[in-house]
C-alpha cells in the first residue's frame, strides 16, 4: 500500500470520526427539550447551563474532527493542533459579534420592563406588586432573571436585598440605574418613582440605539476582517492542496518548530483583529450590594 493510499484512509478516517462526533453531539441536542414556562426558575438557569455545555461541545467536537482531518493529511503534528485551534477561535472572529447583540437585546430588555413597572405604578400599585405583576410578562432577555426575583419575593425575602441580587445577575451598568431607583424606593419610599422610571427607560433606549450606531461603524472593519482570515485560509489550503512540495521543509522537526512559530505569529495577528473588531463590554458604574455584602465578599469585617 502507497504512502498516499495510507494517507487518504486515515484522512478518511479522521474525517469520519469527526462527522460521528457530530452526529453524537446534534442528537444529544435534539433530545434535550427547550424547558416549558413553567418550570421553576432554578431549573430554568440549569437548563441555560446546559445548553451552553452542549454548545461547547459542539465546537469542541468540530474542531477535534478538523484537527484530525488536517494531521491525517499533512501528517503534521502542529499542523492538526493549529488547524484545531483555528476551528474553535476563527467562528468568534469571522462571525457575527453576538455578544454585543445580547447586550442590545438586554438594555432594550431593562428599558422595556422598566416601562412596565412605570405604567403599573401609574395604576396605584405598590412597587413589589408591580414586580410580580410585570414578571411574566418581561421581556424574554431578562425574563429568567425577573423570574427568579419574583421567585425571591415570593419566599419571603425582602425587596431591597433582592433587587440587589437581580443587579448582580443582571451584571449591566443600565440596569444599575433602574435597580438603584427601585432600591432607594423599596428602603426611602422615594416620591414620583413613576416619572423616574420613565426617564431611565428612555436613556436605556438612547444607550441601545447608541450602541447600535457604533456597531454599524464596526462593520466595515469585520468586513475586512472576514477578508483578510479568508484569503489567509484559502492560500494555505491551496498550497497544502496543489503545491505539497513546496512545504516538503516542514516535515522536519525544525521544520515543525518553525510551522508553530508561524501559526503563533498568525493567531496573534488574529487576535488583534478580533480585539479591533469586537465591541468592548461596558464596565459596572454603581455596585448595589449592601455595606455587609461587600465587606464579606472582600474579607473584611465591620468594626469590633
Amino acid at each position: 500500500m502507497s504512502v498516499d493510499t495510507t494517507t487518504m484512509i486515515a484522512a478518511a478516517l479522521g474525517l469520519g470520526a469527526g462527522v460521528g462526533l457530530l452526529l453524537i453531539v446534534a442528537a444529544w441536542r435534539r433530545v434535550a427539550a427547550v424547558p416549558p414556562p413553567s418550570r421553576p426558575p432554578v431549573l430554568l438557569r440549569a437548563a441555560r447551563e446546559q445548553a451552553g455545555s452542549q454548545r461547547v461541545l459542539l465546537r469542541l467536537a468540530v474542531a477535534v474532527g478538523v484537527g484530525a482531518l488536517t494531521g491525517a493529511a499533512t501528517g503534521w503534528v502542529v499542523g492538526a493542533v493549529l488547524a484545531a485551534a483555528g476551528a474553535w477561535f476563527l467562528p468568534r472572529l469571522v462571525g457575527p459579534d453576538r455578544a454585543h447583540a445580547r447586550r442590545v437585546a438586554r438594555i432594550e430588555a431593562i428599558a422595556s420592563w422598566t416601562e412596565m413597572l412605570r405604567d403599573v405604578l401609574s395604576a396605584a400599585a405598590g412597587l413589589e406588586q408591580a414586580i410580580l405583576a410585570t414578571a411574566p410578562l418581561a421581556p424574554a432577555a431578562i425574563r429568567g432573571e425577573v423570574t427568579t426575583l419574583t421567585a425571591r419575593l415570593e419566599s419571603g425575602q425582602r425587596l431591597a436585598p433582592a433587587l440587589r441580587a437581580l443587579a448582580r445577575e443582571l451584571d449591566d451598568p443600565t440596569a444599575d440605574l433602574v435597580l438603584a431607583a427601585l432600591v432607594l424606593a423599596a428602603e426611602h419610599q422615594a416620591r414620583q418613582l413613576g416619572d423616574l422610571l420613565g426617564s431611565l427607560a428612555t436613556t436605556a433606549r438612547e444607550q441601545a440605539a447608541m450602541r447600535m450606531r457604533v456597531e454599524t461603524g464596526r462593520a466595515r472593519t469585520r468586513t475586512s476582517v472576514r477578508v483578510i482570515a479568508a484569503t489567509t485560509l484559502a492560500f494555505a489550503a491551496g498550497v497544502v492542496l496543489f503545491n505539497r512540495a513546496y512545504l516538503d521543509v516542514y516535515n522536519t522537526a525544525t521544520g515543525q518548530l518553525v510551522l508553530l512559530l508561524i501559526g503563533a505569529l498568525f493567531a496573534a495577528g488574529f487576535a488583534w483583529l478580533a480585539r479591533i473588531a469586537t465591541g468592548g463590554r461596558q464596565p459596572r458604574v454603581l455596585i448595589l450590594d449592601s455595606p455587609a455584602a461587600v465587606g464579606a465578599r472582600d474579607g473584611g469585617g465591620g468594626p469590633s
